[in-house]
């Protein structure tokens, strides 16, 4: 008796998309971490000058010129950003204090296979960085390596986005 190997196109697993899981909003995030506050929009779109300052400071890519900051009416800044992930693009906030300090980091939507990163306590160790603070502390996720360091990585870049760009304006 022979037995036949029975091969299914990679096409049939590969054709359902890996839906990213949401796990806040924008506003929620900002109630999350400036409760009370109300927040003006400021966006900006680097100019050339900013977006290599960024780099240089960061040593971290810069993926959009645009960024998504609000103003908090208590103090500091509510960001908006990505860093890409494993297999997708991962949102996350991070609020800033009056003295150029993480606050908080949130994660809005990711990948729910890499949702470790979702866990406060990890997400605790960024709190109290700024610009210029080591990262060489931060604990990476095992099983989400990149995106763990991604989180870090954009951390790093977001402050310095604060520190050359936004702080100076306001």
């Amino acid at each position: 008796m022979r037995s036949r190997l029975l091969l299914i196109p990679a096409a049939v697993f590969a054709s359902a998309p890996a839906l990213a899981t949401t796990y806040m909003t924008v506003e929620q995030a900002q109630a999350a971490m400036f409760p009370g506050a109300t927040f003006t929009p400021h966006f900006v779109t680097l100019d050339q000058d900013q977006f290599n300052a960024i780099i240089t400071d960061s040593d971290v890519n810069v993926w959009n010129r645009d960024i998504k900051a609000w103003k908090a009416s208590t103090g500091g800044w509510f960001i908006l950003d990505q860093v890409r992930g494993r297999d997708d693009w991962i949102t996350y906030a991070i609020a800033i204090d009056a003295k150029g300090a993480v606050k908080a980091i949130e994660i809005l939507e990711c990948l729910e296979k890499y949702d470790a990163i979702t866990d406060p306590q990890w997400r605790g160790q960024f709190v109290g960085k700024h610009r210029g603070s080591r990262f060489d502390d931060i604990q990476i996720i095992t099983g989400s390596t990149l995106s763990s360091g991604q989180i870090a990585a954009g951390v790093r870049r977001i402050l310095s986005t604060y520190a050359l760009v936004l702080a100076p304006e306001g």
